[in-house]
């Protein structure tokens, strides 16, 4: 790495480790909120138009695989009309809640893994972004990612606030 520069990627990690098992500002983060409901309440959805916890995990997951693809290959294959996008719950049943749990995990550590081993310069480069059809620079997906995170963070402490309820 010629740029030794790596505050911005420290920073960038830090923010997803917060994320998932921090102390945050705005209330409880990934870890607190999938660890308070049980596997039932995981895949229940609170209404025909709202998604169950367990589909937002495993949507959250396609979306950082996707990002392991980029970071490693400069582009990413998941579509927006993918199958792995909004996994259905039925099928996500049968892999089970911990399962789902874990391979979410295990795809923001990849993420935090791979993002260990570049420097700030590494955002400014260039990946092809299979939905805009277009280049950007990686901190375009790399921020889109946490904002990503947080939003369906929010949504998924609205839902079980609302499987709880029942």
């Amino acid at each position: 790495m010629a740029n030794t520069n790596r505050k911005l990627v420290e920073y960038i990690i830090q923010q997803l480790l917060e994320l998932q098992n921090g102390k945050l500002w705005m209330g409880d983060n990934f870890q607190r909120k999938t660890d308070s409901i049980t596997e039932q309440q995981a895949f229940t959805k609170p209404s025909l138009t709202l998604h169950s916890v367990a589909e937002i995990v495993a949507h959250l997951t396609a979306w950082s695989d996707d990002l392991i693809l980029k970071i490693r290959d400069g582009t990413g294959k998941l579509q927006d009309n993918d199958d792995r996008n909004w996994p259905d719950n039925d099928i996500l049943k049968k892999l089970g809640w911990n399962e789902i749990r874990r391979k979410y995990q295990d795809s923001i550590s990849q993420v935090i893994v791979l993002l260990k081993e570049k420097d700030d310069s590494f955002l400014t480069e260039k990946y092809y972004d299979q939905d805009f059809k277009t280049e950007f620079d990686y901190s375009f997906v790399i921020n889109g990612i946490l904002q990503h995170n947080i939003y369906h963070l929010g949504q998924m402490g609205i839902i079980i606030k609302l499987v709880k309820e029942k």
